[in-house]
């Protein structure tokens, strides 16, 4: 795709942070490619936060995307698990952010939003909604599925942005010239 812009959708996790990249061009979207950052289940919580860093970090050097969208947590009933997403979710964003890529962030119920239309539904409503606007789109686990309905709501609201942007843009000239 000529101009696209490359996007790579983050769904964080400790045992597995999924990646999806996919490049917008206008109102079309082209599957890029997909994957899961797995880290040890049984290695020290620094030496997984590690491997996760290095795992993005790899994967960002080689298909350099322009942007990037990651999936904000949320909390449930144990603190302990809370609290490792979050740290799983601090690599996430640290790793783009460190790439120089501007990281956006989206709640759980705008992905759903964008992909199937409504703010609640279940991971396979998600899933199958993903191979419809993806159709060449492969991944090996509900993470990587996850992360490509991330960057395809991060597309989806960029455009809504530069649309504002363009029309604030275009009132603001048209006002300078009735000054």
């Amino acid at each position: 795709m000529g101009d696209a812009i490359r996007i790579i959708g983050i769904d964080p996790g400790l045992r597995r942070t999924g990646w999806g990249i996919v490049e917008s061009l206008g109102n079309s979207l082209r599957f890029v490619a997909s994957g899961t950052v797995r880290s040890e289940d049984k290695a020290a919580l620094a030496t997984r936060l590690c491997q996760l860093h290095d795992g993005l970090a790899g994967i960002l050097h080689t298909a350099m995307p322009h942007e990037a969208a990651v999936e904000q947590t949320f909390v449930n009933k144990d603190a302990v698990a809370t609290l490792k997403l979050g740290q799983a979710r601090g690599i996430a964003m640290l790793v783009p952010a460190r790439a120089g890529l501007v990281v956006a962030e989206y709640a759980p119920n705008a992905v759903k939003k964008a992909v199937i239309g409504v703010g609640h539904g279940d991971k396979k409503q998600i899933h199958m909604m993903v191979k419809v606007l993806l159709p060449k789109a492969t991944f090996d686990t509900e993470h990587a599925a996850d992360a490509l309905a991330i960057a395809i709501c991060h597309a989806h609201h960029r455009q809504s942005v530069a649309y504002l942007l363009k029309r604030t843009h275009e009132g603001l000239s048209s006002m300078k010239d009735l000054a």
